[in-house]
């Protein structure tokens, strides 16, 4: 009964928020700056103080893309700080050995505060190395230190070198840790470290810039990403694909995300994210921009984002 009148409350809420940015006057002839504040308020009644749905499971999302400079770790720090911030528990593993998402959550990641090094390396239990993020209740981060540069290396001679994140992992799981999402933050290529995050997700986000060397490196990752589903982890899937760094300006961004969502017309979401000097700035305060500026374009763009990603959660796998 008590989950009836929730939902009944929840629906509620939401025709509230709907009806108020409705009544939002439309821009109509103005400027196009006046249209875009317009739009960005009525997104912001919309989305703010939404609690998401938890997943059917907690969910395990790797979030990788072999070509750098495509907005990986934004895109992944910013997704999970809207997920938290929306009431979920969030988990982000930094697995990139420039510990620029430790960076952006404000978490310490000097050489003598113990990391997913530690984890991968001298078996030392996930939930001891984590950390919870100052800015954003809920979100939690096992944060990368320079040490980890060298784990493909010594990686190479453990036994069961491509499972050790996995076990992690699901060894925590054993011992009740409560996390809605797990994002794991690859670095730019398909060594050891980027294997083990997904021999330990069940699913890949990819995150795509919006232009046409995107594309190029796109087909390689997903050869890469079968050769893994093939022989170390069958349920390794393609769950999610943002078009980030859009520019709707340019005929080449429109073209790339056309072909983008042609060719995966499930996969991607609806949303996109557009080129944000707020979204660059944020990691230069420990934040996300989801803290620094959360009215700014980017940050509405990455919360619709992470509410598509919980919404089909909701919905079981996906």
């Amino acid at each position: 009964m008590d989950e009836t009148r929730r939902a009944a409350q929840a629906r509620a809420d939401d025709a509230d928020r709907d009806a108020l940015a409705a009544a939002i006057p439309r821009a109509g002839e103005d400027t196009p700056l006046a249209m875009e504040l317009a739009e960005n308020a009525r997104r912001r009644i919309q989305l703010t103080g939404r609690t998401f749905p938890k997943p059917v499971a907690p969910r395990v999302l790797t979030v990788a893309n072999q070509k750098g400079g495509v907005g990986k770790t934004t895109t992944t720090v910013n997704i999970a700080a809207a997920l938290a911030q929306s009431g979920l528990q969030v988990l982000v593993i930094d697995l990139d050995p420039q510990g620029n998402a430790s960076t952006a959550l404000g978490i310490d990641h000097h050489a003598e505060v113990p990391s997913i090094y530690d984890v991968l390396v001298d078996g030392t239990p996930l939930l001891e190395v984590v950390q919870p993020c100052a800015t954003v209740p809920n979100l939690h981060c096992a944060p990368a230190t320079i040490d980890l540069a060298g784990a493909e290396i010594e990686l190479v001679s453990l036994v069961a070198r491509e499972s050790r994140l996995q076990k992690a992992i699901t060894a925590a799981t054993t011992t009740g840790h409560a996390f809605d999402y797990i994002l794991i933050d690859c670095p730019p290529s398909l060594g050891l470290l980027t294997v083990n995050a997904m021999v330990a997700a069940s699913e890949v986000f990819i995150p795509i810039q919006c232009e046409y060397y995107a594309l190029e490196g796109l087909s390689q990752l997903l050869k890469n990403i079968e050769l893994i589903k093939h022989h170390l982890n069958p349920a390794l899937h393609v769950s999610t694909i943002l078009l980030t760094m859009y520019d709707g300006r340019t005929r080449l961004s429109a073209q790339v995300a056309e072909e983008v969502r042609e060719h995966f017309p499930v996969e991607v979401l609806h949303t996109s994210v557009p080129r944000s000097v707020r979204v660059s700035e944020a990691p230069s305060f420990g934040e996300t921009v989801m803290t620094y500026d959360p009215s700014s374009s980017g940050a509405l763009a990455y919360l619709a984002a992470a509410g598509e990603i919980a919404d089909r959660g909701a919905s079981g796998p996906s």
